[in-house]
């Protein structure tokens, strides 16, 4: 949440890793070359490691919504099974999961990384 609000009023993006002792909890961010636009990211996609703990992304939206525009669900089909967008304020509860196909998915957060406090 914290990297969504340090790049506001652009986009943030990045990828979603698992750990090998939890492949069911989202633990990391997995940091890439990109661009941040007012209305856009862009990660270089030649860059991703292939790595199979690398299994969706992450991004934000400058405004309030979580819903996933075309292109996001571009990225989603080609990026994983898992993909978050990140709301304002950027908290816990203002974020939505969804799968590769873009439908929305219950997305559970137990101690976050990816919350204001860490």
């Amino acid at each position: 949440m914290r990297a969504a609000q340090k790049v506001y009023p652009l986009e943030f993006i990045a990828m979603l890793g698992v750990s090998k002792s939890n492949p069911n909890c989202l633990s990391e961010f997995v940091i890439l070359p990109a661009e941040f636009g007012e209305d856009y990211s862009e990660l270089h996609t030649e860059l991703i490691p292939f790595d199979s703990l690398i299994v969706g992304s992450v991004h934000s939206h400058p405004d309030y919504g979580t819903r996933p525009s075309p292109e996001d669900l571009n990225v989603f089909s080609r990026l994983g099974k898992i993909h978050l967008i990140l709301g304002r304020p950027y908290s816990l509860s203002s974020f939505s999961a969804y799968d590769s196909k873009g439908r929305k998915v219950s997305m559970p957060v137990v101690d976050s990384p990816f919350s204001a406090h860490h």
